[in-house]
């Protein structure tokens, strides 16, 4: 396996994270212990299980080591990101102040929650989670559950209200190379049924997310083959939150598939990169090889469209 520095430190943040390699496991060498620790971290953050440290986990590992209280928090570019990010956004969420999705990311729809926060409890307000601001969230806090936070109903509310059909939905269709075909042909069918629809093939998931963003999309729908990986279709979810308006749409789209064209995939909450970074309902189907798919695109075309279709009808619908 690999040596150096780099491994010692990726085996201190692994332990750091709850996540030792085993023992016997040598210090600074990338062997099955390491591998075995960087698999269990990938499952329990929702990343894709490799068992390799790539940029998503490495990242996961350094957002892992930020408890609440390690550090100001407050509105930066670019963003603040960390589990105390997260936790600040779940507490907040849970004494009834929005700060959107619980994604670890301290953007402005958290900062404004602070604010509102800061406000209503007679703090100085500066928009920074400090000694202070913490205290206080930390006394209102034990007044409160541990249920679904106010962004999930807030979420459920607004896809409730916006409940439509195909046509004038704002939809975004992804995907991360190979699938061109596929993706222009429901882009196509979906503009055919009135939808407004713009396709994106950037191979960066941040990308991919600000582009649905800045678009306004009402449903980012993207795709990716995974020759040595189950199907699957993701949607974002973690402890403290699930996006209600992605686990309908993939059950839809999950149903349809195994149906109509011999792809199996699973739904599962997950916290990958575009599903984090986008603010709409989003999921990413995930399937094998890029031949399996093709061959039978008319269908997946068709599939997907009565999936959106009825998502847009009701979205909150899950069978």
């Amino acid at each position: 396996g690999q040596r150096g520095e780099a491994i010692r430190d990726l085996q201190r943040r692994l332990g750091a994270a709850g996540f030792p390699p085993t023992p016997g496991a040598e210090a600074g060498v990338f062997c099955a212990g390491t591998e075995a620790s960087v698999r269990a971290f990938q499952q329990s953050r929702g990343l894709r299980v490799d068992g390799r440290c790539d940029a998503d986990t490495w990242a996961g590992l350094v957002e892992a080591s930020w408890r609440l209280g390690d550090r100001l928090l407050f509105l930066t570019a670019p963003n603040l990101r960390g589990d105390d990010v997260a936790e600040l956004q779940t507490r907040l969420g849970r004494i009834g102040f929005d700060c959107g999705k619980v994604d670890g990311i301290l953007g402005p729809i958290t900062a404004r929650a602070l604010h509102d926060f800061q406000s209503n409890c007679g703090l100085v307000v500066d928009g920074t989670c400090g000694p202070v601001t913490l205290r206080a969230i930390e006394r209102v806090s034990r007044q409160t559950g541990t249920g679904p936070g106010v962004a999930t109903v807030r979420e459920k509310d607004r896809l409730r209200s916006t409940s439509s059909s195909l046509r004038g939905l704002r939809v975004v269709i992804g995907h991360f190379g190979g699938l061109g075909t596929l993706t222009r042909a429901i882009t196509r069918d979906l503009r055919l049924c009135g939808a407004v629809v713009i396709s994106v093939d950037e191979p960066d998931a941040r990308t991919q997310a600000a582009a649905a963003n800045n678009f306004g999309a009402h449903v980012y729908l993207g795709f990716e083959s995974r020759p040595d990986e189950p199907s699957r279709i993701a949607y974002y979810a973690v402890p403290a939150f699930e996006s209600a308006g992605g686990r309908s749409l993939a059950t839809r789209l999950a149903a349809g598939l195994a149906e109509a064209s011999g792809i199996d995939p699973c739904p599962e909450g997950l916290r990958l990169q575009v599903l984090r970074e986008t603010r709409m309902p989003a999921v990413l189907v995930s399937i094998g090889a890029v031949r399996r798919i093709i061959d039978v695109s008319a269908d997946v075309t068709l599939i997907v469209r009565n999936a959106l279709e009825a998502w847009a009808g009701k979205p909150l619908a899950v069978d």
